[in-house]
């Protein structure tokens, strides 16, 4: 008989901060594409699109909201269920839906009350903007007291 004892046979504890630390940062470098890169896989009915500045601005506000609770609005039920309520705020498309007839309504809602709406290039990057690792395909950011100046900002621009 052999007798095999479990475990390791390295002495070594594995620490995961002791790992390279170079290589996970140029993966995510090379994950990231420019904005013009990422519009060529946005949707064409994704109009109006925010501009490179917009869009930073956008994403800094869904950041800021993000901290707030019950301030950020996402996904499409959520979002369909607080237009019939009658709620107020930005509305952030992502481009990059398909397929595109799940979201595709929505727009004309907005326009119908009025609501201001834009598109971003990324449903990823949508997704980190609010903290979260998922992509998110649409967000509204209603207005509240503690990032008003820059809803004000993006909501003229």
């Amino acid at each position: 008989w052999h007798i095999i004892e479990m475990g390791k046979e390295n002495n070594e504890i594995d620490d995961p901060s002791s790992e390279n630390k170079d290589e996970s940062v140029t993966i995510k470098e090379e994950d990231m594409l420019s904005y013009e890169e990422k519009l060529k896989f946005v949707s064409p009915i994704a109009k109006p699109m925010a501009p490179r500045k917009l869009t930073k601005k956008l994403y800094k506000l869904i950041k800021k909201a993000s901290k707030e609770k019950k301030c950020l609005l996402s996904g499409i039920k959520v979002l369909q269920k607080e237009l019939r309520r009658g709620s107020t705020g930005i509305v952030v498309f992502a481009g990059d839906v398909l397929p595109v007839d799940i979201m595709s309504h929505l727009p004309v809602v907005c326009e119908d009350k009025d609501l201001p709406y834009c598109y971003t290039p990324s449903r990823r990057d949508l997704g980190l903007a609010m903290g979260v690792t998922r992509t998110a395909l649409v967000v509204m950011v209603p207005p509240r007291p503690e990032y008003q100046e820059l809803y004000d900002e993006v909501k003229e621009a």
